[in-house]
Order: structure tokens, then C-alpha cells, then sequence
């Protein structure tokens, strides 16, 4: 319980400092306030819109590649396993091969794997 409130504590005052301390409010100083300090001003905007498409397929690939990690330990254990857990082991790897394959079909059927730039040249 003490570890409790002192972690609360310091969460708090971690989350109401910065406000208290904000030494960007007090900057008079027209080079401090500028976009670049060391050099040139920007050619445009810094808000570009950005494709989201791109994120979605890196999330995508670390979910995916880390549920294939996750076939190692069946992959180098799996006799060791078969002999002491029989058939139940090989009823789990197979159990987690079809979460992973109806997940990668879900999402192929939604279309998260296809590229925005393949759709504009097959609709042409």
C-alpha cells in the first residue's frame, strides 16, 4: 500500500509539473521562438497529410512477425512436448496456426494489405 501511494505521488507531480514549469510561455527571445535556430526558414508546411495506410501495414507486419516468433518455442520444444503433453500439444500449435490464418484472412478481406497506389491503377 505505501508503494501504491508513493508511485501515485510521484505520477501526480510528474503530470502537474511540466504545466507549472512551462519555460516556453516565458520566451521573449524572437530566436528562440523561431521554427529552425540554426539556420534557414521552412520551405512549407510541416502539417503534410500523411497516409495511414503506411501505419497500418507496420502493425500489421510486428503483430504478425511476432506471432510467428511465437512458433519457436513449439518449433525447437515440440518433441519434448508430444512426449509429455501427447496430442494436446500438437492440438494447441495447430489451434494458434488457425487464430493466425483467419486473422491474416480477416484483414486481407479487408483490405488493410492492399495498397492505395495498386487500387487507382486496377480501377483505371
Amino acid at each position: 500500500m505505501i508503494f501504491f501511494i508513493i508511485s501515485s505521488g510521484l505520477a501526480g507531480v510528474l503530470i502537474i509539473l511540466p504545466s507549472l514549469l512551462n519555460f516556453k510561455a516565458y520566451s521573449h527571445f524572437q530566436e528562440k521562438n523561431s521554427s529552425y535556430e540554426c539556420g534557414f526558414e521552412p520551405f512549407s508546411s510541416a502539417h503534410k497529410t500523411f497516409d495511414v495506410h503506411f501505419v497500418v501495414v507496420a502493425v500489421l507486419f510486428l503483430l504478425f512477425d511476432f506471432e510467428l516468433l511465437m512458433l519457436f518455442p513449439y518449433v525447437i520444444g515440440y518433441d519434448y512436448m508430444l512426449r509429455y503433453n501427447g496430442p494436446f500439444s500438437a492440438f494447441n500449435l495447430f489451434f494458434f496456426l488457425f487464430l493466425l490464418l483467419v486473422g491474416f484472412i480477416y484483414e486481407w478481406m479487408r483490405g488493410a494489405l492492399i495498397w492505395p497506389i495498386f487500387i487507382n491503377k486496377v480501377s483505371q
